[in-house]
């Protein structure tokens, strides 16, 4: 490590603690864990006490005495050896309002996501670096069938879900949402009554995908809208949703700037929609939103170790049109994203990469329709069809 603090942010059970046992095993580090309730007592005591040690240091669950954060930055202020700290925190620890601004220049933070597919067959995870690479150049024969895409979206990443079917996997989803909201989202926040956090949680995962209106929400559960704004302020902070911002370079006056939320993870968003692989399997099932928010969710994850600095987001007119994705990089070039559930491809699924095509020029490297297909399939010079599964077993 060459920084003198480092964060491991990300959602309960996705892998922090395994993930920072191991280092600190090899780094020969001390391990604090504040899930513990005497360790907890001792840190709230005497920040500055605590927080002393001649070797690394690991402080699992750091959010949970926020007060430490400011001993950390007195002890690294008084000595600058790199690796001095290695912190683990499921809530977004630097944006809680009761921790001060306290380790700028001094903490550099890692988002831990659940596991990527690439992550759980052993596959490469390396499409966005790819598309950047070769833009219309880009050429995969998939392997996946749509009943295994749905088995992957039905599962998501935790390491118990994974391991888990049936049943056992549908308790393990509900066992964590009940403990992320009774315990972590009330320990960030005194919230008036959770019946109406779990009623919220169920209705974003039955819109993921879709535009985050909070007065749409509100409206729904009838709540008022700053209470919905706050109640989604803390699913963020636990790592449950994202939000994908707009994006519009000011193209066009049209564009619409209100963000979309997916779910951190798919098979929790499957679990509370009600849903499980055999509703995925029928005509009228969620599987299209819940496809997009997978796939979506999967790019997320590799935008964290892309060769490149890439950010993400979705594009959407006040004529509907829309591209699901926009991957853009530090030189404003655009790979688009469109995500269909079918196993063919026409040409008007090509209608909103074609749409910003227009507007972009050189700018836009590539757009793909990710389609559940096993082709890559020409719709023009800058244009293809690809199968999702490009997404983790593709090489840069």
């Amino acid at each position: 490590m060459d920084t003198r603090v480092v964060l491991v942010n990300g959602a309960r059970q996705c892998g922090k603690s395994t993930l920072i046992a191991r280092i600190g095993r090899e780094i020969e580090a001390t391990w604090r864990s504040l899930d513990r309730p005497e360790t907890r007592q001792a840190a709230i005591y005497d920040p500055s006490e605590f927080v002393l040690s001649d070797g690394p240091l690991v402080i699992d669950e750091v959010q949970r005495v926020p007060e430490l954060l400011l001993a950390i930055k007195e002890t690294v202020d008084a000595d600058s050896r790199p690796g001095r700290f290695l912190l683990t925190g499921s809530a977004h620890v630097m944006a809680l309002r009761s921790v001060p601004d306290a380790l700028p220049g001094r903490i550099e933070t890692i988002e831990l996501w659940p596991l990527s597919q690439g992550e759980i067959d052993g596959a490469p995870d390396g499409f966005v670096d790819a598309a950047f690479e070769h833009g219309p150049g880009l050429r995969y024969t998939g392997t996946e069938s749509r009943d295994g895409y749905i088995e992957r979206i039905a599962r998501g990443g935790f390491p118990e879900a994974v391991a888990r079917v049936g049943k056992r996997r549908a308790r393990f989803f509900s066992s964590y949402i009940s403990d992320l909201i009774n315990r972590d989202v009330m320990e960030l926040s005194e919230i008036e009554r959770t019946t109406e956090m779990f009623a919220l949680t169920n209705l974003v995962a039955a819109r993921s995908g879709q535009l985050l209106v909070p007065a749409t929400l509100g409206s729904e559960l009838g709540l008022p809208r700053d209470t919905v704004t706050r109640y989604l302020r803390l699913l963020e902070e636990v790592f449950l949703i994202k939000r994908i911002p707009a994006w519009s370079r000011n193209l066009t006056s049209r564009a619409v700037g209100t963000p979309k939320v997916i779910m951190v993870d798919s098979g929790i968003a499957t679990h509370l929609c009600g849903a499980d692989t055999r509703a995925l399997r029928t005509p009228n099932g969620p599987v299209g939103p819940l496809l997009e928010s997978f796939v979506t969710a999967e790019v997320a994850r590799q935008l964290t170790w892309a060769d490149q600095e890439i950010r993400m987001y979705h594009y959407r007119t006040r004529d509907n049109v829309e591209v699901d994705i926009v991957l853009e990089n530090n030189r404003h070039q655009v790979i688009a994203i469109e995500v269909k559930a079918a196993t063919t491809v026409k040409g008007e699924d090509f209608r909103g990469l074609r749409h910003l095509a227009d507007r972009l020029g050189d700018d836009l490297l590539a757009g793909y329709v990710l389609y559940t297909g096993t082709e890559t399939l020409p719709f023009g010079p800058k244009f293809r069809a690809v199968p999702i599964d490009a997404l983790w077993n593709l090489r840069p």
